[in-house]
């Protein structure tokens, strides 16, 4: 019903849109309730609400080098569902709503490259089915945002996009993987947009350009369609400038309920299905709740890379408990990111198997390297030797151990007895303590500066390896410089049991309410003219300013 209109109030918007100058959509800073407004209220048309995020896309996409492709069909697209609204039938809680996809969900009008030469002629036949959903409630896919290539660490850096640059400072990376997503959603270039998580790769980026996502429960999206990392770990969802989006978003990508291809999904307990996660968002409340504080997710260094971190987050603590919740420190040794990532991760042991099947199956056509160890093995098509994969220096021995070891392995086996330990141990911090949820910064430090060897300093591992549901959201900035004339964004997260997606929710709505931190990019909130476009513009990267897709000797494979 909420997207619903009548016939009466059609043939009204009708006269007035032929009785008065249009004014051009706005797209900066857009939400779905501002595009449904516009909509609905004739002050606009769906075809406009594109065409002005397609305009800042051609306009400032040099600035971040954020989008890999646009989708040709979007106007035609546009114009679909402007008849629809003429006709009365504008339904779908994302009607004319432009999304942004991580370019590793497959879908059947564009490639699906992952970021890699070696993947850019893959053409999928089919969409994946968090994208069906997302089409089915009415968004306009704009194209595909660039992404740390194969979702492996957390720079934004692939050899077919080039380096993603932060948008409010163009020194640093914008996060990962899902960075392209980050940078695009944070520069107004969709309303929201997608990216996938193996250990910090939604939530990364939301901190490190001032937004919001959600890792949702494990099992509650399929990733089926997804190009895969992990099984253990992997998990999709939204990454918006606000909880309203981001709950919208998540209830259509959930919609999907049941997958046979994604056992997980068959935990979703009854009470999660076909939950609007968007409807009881202000019901939440701050007062009485119990947060622990893992000490062990806090640098203690004094640094300016540290510093704005932790004061961001004294102020956040101190603002909480003021109003009414009650924080628990929770200084248990099990509690260090660093060293639970060197200990219990999986992925590099789960790919090579799942990126064969992905590769293998039917549905996916093109010239494409049909195994994990072909991407990096065969020959490319213009040289002798393979140039067309990158990997960062401090991902040789990750992709040596994915091209040589197994889910067979001992070890493996002994990091999945461990992570269930870790999952226990975790519900006993909980029980122990009475608490409604955990919270600590997603990174400990300023994301990082271009050209770093990795993404240092993350949290997200202990979500990734315990399937938890965790929100992340704005937490501060540092202090404005030349470089970062708003400052750097700083992130936090808020981690809770097994399907307390809803609850987590409502508890980051009454944060966002209370301390309104989002600020957008200096230059993101110039306007930029909107053209009448007859086509989508080509929008091709700059990969100019990748620093070495390095040749095969470089790994000893």
């Amino acid at each position: 019903m909420r997207a619903k209109i009548s016939f009466t109030f059609i043939a009204l918007t009708s006269l007035r849109l032929t009785a008065c100058q249009q004014m051009p959509f706005d797209a900066r800073e857009a939400t779905i309730d501002s595009v449904h407004h516009a909509l609905f209220s004739g002050l606009t048309t769906c075809r406009d609400v594109v065409s002005s995020f397609l305009a800042r896309i051609e306009a400032l996409n040099d600035r971040t080098n954020a989008i890999i492709t646009l989708n040709p069909r979007a106007l035609d697209q546009a114009d679909v569902l402007d008849e629809s609204l003429a006709a009365g039938n504008a339904t779908g809680a994302l009607f004319c709503v432009p999304v942004l996809l991580k370019d590793n969900f497959d879908t059947a009008d564009m490639p699906t490259t992952a970021g890699s030469l070696a993947l850019r002629n893959l053409r999928p036949t089919q969409d994946a089915p968090s994208v069906t959903a997302l089409k089915n409630a009415g968004a306009v896919i704009l194209g595909k945002a660039n992404l740390h290539e194969l979702a492996l660490e957390g720079l934004s850096v692939s050899s077919l996009g080039g380096q993603t640059i932060n948008p409010y400072d163009a020194t640093r990376t914008p996060g990962g993987s899902s960075g392209g997503t980050g940078a695009a959603v944070a520069a107004s270039f969709c309303v929201f947009g997608t990216g996938t998580d193996t250990v910090n790769s939604l939530r990364s980026p939301a901190s490190a350009n001032s937004l919001f996502s959600i890792r949702p429960t494990r099992g509650l999206v399929t990733t089926s369609g997804v190009v895969p990392v992990s099984y253990t770990q992997d998990t999709i969802g939204p990454i918006g400038r606000s909880v309203k989006d981001v709950a919208v978003a998540l209830t259509v990508m959930a919609s999907t309920g049941y997958d046979p291809t994604y056992n997980y999904s068959a935990l979703i307990p009854p009470s999660m299905r076909d939950i609007d996660f968007a409807a009881s968002l202000t019901t939440g409340t701050l007062k009485d709740l119990r947060l622990g504080v893992l000490k062990g997710f806090f640098s203690t260094s004094n640094s300016s890379e540290v510093t704005p971190v932790n004061t961001a987050m004294t102020t956040i603590l101190q603002t909480l408990s003021s109003s009414g919740a009650t924080l628990i420190p929770i200084d248990e040794e099990i509690y260090n990111a660093t060293a639970i990532g060197a200990a219990l991760d999986v992925q590099q042991y789960e790919i090579r198997e799942l990126m064969d099947a992905y590769l293998q199956d039917p549905s996916r056509v093109g010239d494409i390297p049909r195994t994990y160890t072909d991407i990096y093995t065969r020959k490319s098509s213009t040289n002798e030797s393979n140039n067309d994969f990158l990997v960062i220096p401090a991902q040789y021995s990750y992709v040596h151990t994915a091209l040589t070891n197994s889910t067979s392995s001992e070890t493996y086996i002994h990091r999945q007895h461990a992570i269930q330990n870790l999952s226990l141990s975790l519900a006993s911090t909980f029980t122990r303590n009475n608490l409604d949820f955990l919270i600590y910064p997603e990174q400990k430090n300023l994301v990082v500066k271009l050209g770093s060897p990795s993404q240092a300093g993350r949290n997200g591992i202990l979500a990734a390896l315990t399937g938890s549901p965790v929100v992340a959201l704005p937490a501060g900035f540092s202090e404005p410089t030349e470089e970062a004339p708003v400052g750097v964004p700083i992130g936090m997260e808020i981690l809770g049991r097994p399907w307390s997606d809803e609850a987590l929710l409502k508890t980051a709505w009454q944060i966002e309410q209370l301390m309104k931190v989002r600020r957008a990019p200096e230059w993101a909130l110039e306007s930029v003219e909107v053209k009448e476009y007859n086509a989508v513009p080509e929008v091709v990267p700059d990969r100019g300013n990748v620093d070495g897709v390095y040749p095969l000797g470089s790994l000893g494979v």
